[in-house]
């Protein structure tokens, strides 16, 4: 097994550099938490919202999972996306899926995984909201990315769905942003998802306001 002692190096070589630069950084940083964003993200080791938009640490609250699904099950979703937006009062909440994912993938298998099936629903009930969009593209790897962007999308409305999330907007006008992340060149893609329109329509049938 491979020692993690390198981890522990890089550590400390780390907390000299940020010591150099600001000598009370982390003095500072242990005063309290202020950020501006909530991201919902994949687990994939390759995607670390901190690294890919060069944010500080305390500039971002950051929950993950298996190809940033938001579900109404789950449990510690539910709270992270409740004290980030009624205590932590973020002004923004970004879903971010991204090419490659392998959960996706994995939805699209309609081979069984007992262990994964009952998180992999949440994709595949997306996958069958959007067949017939879905099943018009015969380039496979195409139809795999737009899922991604489909699933993002969705998981976007559903953090809409959320009670916390339509008190934010009536209160502070909330936003609420789909992106993907591609690993092949690195970039942020900005899915225009639109909070207003979107939330708008849904408060007209689907309101948790009392």
């Amino acid at each position: 097994m491979d020692s993690l002692a390198p981890v522990f190096a890089k550590n400390k070589e780390w907390v000299r550099k940020k010591l150099s630069i600001t000598s009370d950084y982390f003095t500072e940083l242990a005063k309290g938490q202020a950020p501006k964003s909530l991201y919902i993200g994949c687990a994939d080791s390759r995607v670390s919202p901190e690294i890919f938009t060069a944010s500080e640490l305390g500039e971002m609250f950051v929950t993950r999972n298996i190809a940033n699904v938001v579900s109404s099950t789950d449990v510690s979703m539910s709270c992270v996306i409740k004290y980030a937006v009624s205590v932590l009062k973020v002004d923004h909440v970004i879903v971010c899926g991204h090419y490659g994912c392998g959960g996706v993938k994995a939805a699209m298998d309609p081979q069984s995984i007992p262990t994964l099936d009952p998180w992999l629903q949440n994709i595949r009930d997306v996958y069958a909201s959007h067949r017939k969009t879905l099943d018009a593209i015969t380039d496979e790897t195409a139809r795999y990315k737009k899922l991604i962007e489909l699933n993002t999308l969705e998981q976007c409305a559903n953090v809409m769905k959320t009670h916390d999330v339509q008190v934010a907007y009536r209160d502070r006008n909330i936003q609420i942003h789909g992106w993907i992340f591609d690993i092949s060149t690195g970039t942020i893609i900005d899915l225009k998802f639109d909070t207003r329109t979107s939330m708008n329509t849904l408060l007209k049938t689907h309101s948790l306001l009392g």
